[in-house]
């Protein structure tokens, strides 16, 4: 029978060195060849999630920013997009919390100009916050944003409200205090989005259709393949509307421990290839 695997990338299909092991790719393409289809579900734009597989011989259907945007063999078949007057409300309650925030849009990424430098600011106020990552995790972090074929730096939203049919997929902020605060305030001004977390020091914020169980479905209707007959592996909240929705549900050993106590399987961690070990077992059929 075959299925739909639905993989998250940061925490999952990732090692805490963001790179994707041997092991892992190996067992993707052994589904790959027994005629399984295998997504990429992730958080991240499209345009990160390419320059992620580039450096791998794996090919896979995509659905970015969490699942907001589907992408097949090159196809765009669907995109959830927020309201232009929801996401001039949501910059200006970031801008007045100096919260450094990214846009992900069908026009590429748009990156707050002051990004970096609030989170510089903010760990070197905090030295204690920096024992929570690895050295690469800072330096991806605090890296100061340039400009390219796919990353647009702005000040001010209108700015990027001004551009011509551009569509808001979802914010990315970093959060390291107040996170409950801002949540919250943005939840009671707004109806029509969806807040959730991939970590414990970020927010995404999407419309309230735009999330990982939509970009399974869509694949799996492209596929035509029954959402029974679906799997999908993730760590944390994002990725919880796309287990809750597959027929089989599996949580990294690295997992928020909310996500593992709602999923049907545990696997092992994403630096013990956990992914791989999942596939094998529960797809491939493999001891």
């Amino acid at each position: 029978m075959k299925k739909l695997i639905a993989i998250d990338l940061d925490g999952t299909l990732l090692s805490s060195n963001l790179d994707i092991s041997v092991e892992n790719i190996t067992a993707i393409q052994k589904a790959q060849e027994a005629g399984h289809i295998v997504m990429i579900c992730s958080g991240r734009a499209p345009e990160d999630i390419q320059k992620v597989l580039i450096n791998t011989p794996l090919q896979c259907p995509l659905a970015g920013s969490n699942g907001t945007v589907v992408i097949v063999d090159g196809e765009k078949l669907s995109e959830v997009s927020i309201a232009k007057e929801s996401v001039r409300t949501i910059a200006n309650v970031l801008e007045s919390n100096k919260s450094p925030f990214k846009l992900y849009t069908n026009k590429g990424i748009y990156v707050q100009k002051h990004f970096s430098t609030r989170i510089s600011n903010v760990l070197e106020n905090d030295q204690k916050l920096t024992e929570h990552f690895t050295e690469k995790e800072i330096k991806f972090m605090t890296e100061t944003p340039v400009e390219s074929e796919t990353v647009t730096l702005f000040e001010e939203i209108e700015e990027v409200l001004q551009v011509e049919n551009i569509a808001v997929q979802k914010f990315f902020i970093s959060t390291f205090v107040g996170k409950e605060e801002l949540t919250s305030t943005l939840s009671n001004q707004l109806e029509d989005i969806s807040i959730t977390t991939s970590g414990p020091y970020n927010i995404e914020i999407m419309d309230r259709s735009g999330h990982k169980g939509n970009g399974l479905k869509v694949i799996a209707e492209h596929y035509q393949i029954d959402i029974e007959n679906t799997v999908a592996i993730g760590d944390n909240f994002n990725d919880v509307p796309m287990l809750k929705l597959a027929g089989l549900s599996i949580a990294m050993g690295n997992g928020d421990p909310t996500v593992k106590e709602m999923a049907d399987q545990i696997t092992l961690t994403n630096d013990q290839h956990g992914v791989a070990v999942a596939i094998k077992k529960y797809v491939l059929n493999q001891s």
